[in-house]
């Protein structure tokens, strides 16, 4: 009787995703793809870039400084060269910078940490309304991320088509944000 129930269960459970499969169309995009070649995405990764130049540069130029110091802790001559008060403040400068460069470390990662969350965020936003319009337009039932499948065939494909809808959607926006700059110099040249 268990074995009987079973059978009928899984037959019913086949049968309900093969017709779920047949009614369903499904879109596949590649995420990864979307953030490198959509315009959006170049931006924000251009983005991520400088803001991780300026941090990288804050802990370089913090690090040069605490090795010169340590140099001139390992130089005899120039200690013995040094008044009291003088190597009391070289001590103290050295604790500073050792401070400081501690709290840009701690500083960058969670500031690109932060950075890589948003980046991340914006784009899923950005792609999921992309794949919405794309859903639509080829009405399908739905559109998935390439990573959750195990395999798929390419005619599921819809990166390109979500990546132009990026574009288009950017292309706008950006449109936008130069219109308004622009009436804005033009209200400030009138002043």
């Amino acid at each position: 009787m268990k074995k009987k129930f079973f059978l009928a269960a899984a037959l019913t459970a086949a049968l309900s995703a093969q017709s779920f499969a047949a009614d369903t169309q499904v879109g596949i995009v590649n995420f990864a793809s979307c953030m490198t070649d959509s315009k959006l995405g170049k931006q924000e990764q251009a983005n991520f870039e400088n803001l991780k130049k300026q941090m990288t540069t804050l802990l370089e130029d913090t690090d040069k400084q605490v090795k010169e110091l340590t140099d001139k802790f390992n130089d005899q001559e120039y200690l013995d060269g040094l008044s009291p008060d003088a190597e009391k403040e070289l001590k103290n400068k050295f604790q500073a910078l050792n401070e400081d460069l501690q709290r840009y470390q701690n500083q960058y990662y969670q500031v690109m940490n932060q950075a890589n969350v948003r980046v991340i965020q914006v784009m899923s936003n950005s792609i999921s309304e992309a794949s919405e319009k794309v859903a639509k337009a080829k009405k399908l039932g739905m559109v998935v991320n390439k990573e959750a499948c195990f395999f798929y065939s390419t005619g599921l494909e819809v990166t390109p088509d979500v990546i132009a809808e990026m574009d288009r959607v950017f292309e706008t926006s950006e449109g936008k944000k130069t219109s308004a700059d622009k009436k804005t110099h033009d209200v400030s040249d009138k002043k």
